[in-house]
């Protein structure tokens, strides 16, 4: 299955897509939350889908992130060979993780608003999963029965504030519109191998990103375990899990950043694509 969530911002109502239709399902689902997720409600849903008619959207309309504001949003850094090669990092030995402010989620073909002060806005396409059961110190081999499903998210980030103010990376990750999310959360059973899906993001028409989740360095299992050694994972949050080489801040011979009216694109296979236009601060 295939979620959506539809409308204006801030009153977003939720939907399904089927056979690439838009449907919604606001009169069987109060929002894709926390106890949406915590539940049987996926479950239902199908159920309630396959018993009854629903209305069509517009696909006109507004898409906004796939689901509501989570308790966290919870990213990996430096999780391909390859973008570490080109920052010039070292290889983790475990996963490097740091937090996203909730409120730099945005819909996914939302406007990028570049910072006020910024002069290194970057790029970074990514694999994000959902959790689906509460997880706290679970096995490697039960983490996948805690996934409820995966999103396209576009991970952007301020080199400066990230890596030349000093403290942590959240800085640079967490300005507003920073986290893109969806179209659309697909449901597991729709992912047939989530360690084979192709990653491409563009700017202006030039792909500048194009790698494979086979080449994460920590997989999604390990992850999930992983992390929830250290926090508990509460249903409906975001663990976004790092981005292959082409970023802005690795280009040769020098970094390329973004700049007013830059339009950026990116895709995921099985997770459809998004669209930013990226504006400057008013």
């Amino acid at each position: 299955m295939k979620l959506i969530r539809f409308g204006a911002e801030g009153f977003e109502k939720p939907g399904v897509i089927i056979n690439e239709t838009w449907y919604d399902v606001s009169h069987l689902v109060a929002d894709y939350n926390e106890a949406f997720f915590a539940g049987d409600a996926l479950a239902e849903l199908k159920i309630a889908i396959d018993k009854g008619d629903l209305a069509e959207i517009d696909k006109s309309t507004r898409l906004g992130a796939p689901m509501a504001r989570p308790s966290k949003l919870v990213c990996v850094g430096l999780n391909y060979k390859d973008h570490a090669k080109e920052t010039n990092a070292a290889i983790p030995v475990e996963p490097i993780l740091f937090f996203k402010s909730t409120t730099a989620i945005v819909g996914p073909n939302d406007n990028l608003i570049i910072p006020k002060n910024s002069k290194k806005t970057d790029w970074e396409v990514e694999l994000a999963l959902i959790i689906g059961k509460k997880a706290s110190y679970v096995s490697e081999e039960d983490a996948l029965s805690h996934i409820a499903g995966y999103v396209l998210h576009n991970d952007y980030s301020e080199r400066e504030f990230q890596i030349e103010r000093n403290g942590q990376w959240v800085k640079g990750k967490s300005c507003d519109t920073f986290a893109p999310l969806g179209p659309f959360i697909a449901t597991t059973d729709e992912i047939k191998d989530v360690h084979n899906l192709r990653l491409w993001l563009t700017v202006n028409g030039i792909k500048v990103q194009d790698g494979s989740t086979a080449n994460l360095i920590f997989n999604i299992p390990f992850l999930v375990s992983y992390i929830s050694q250290f926090m508990t994972l509460l249903p409906g949050d975001v663990i976004t899990t790092g981005t292959p080489a082409g970023v802005g801040l690795g280009m040769k011979p020098e970094p390329w950043y973004l700049k007013p009216g830059d339009v950026i694109e990116l895709g995921i296979d099985g997770l459809g694509s998004s669209r930013q236009i990226a504006k400057a601060f008013d």
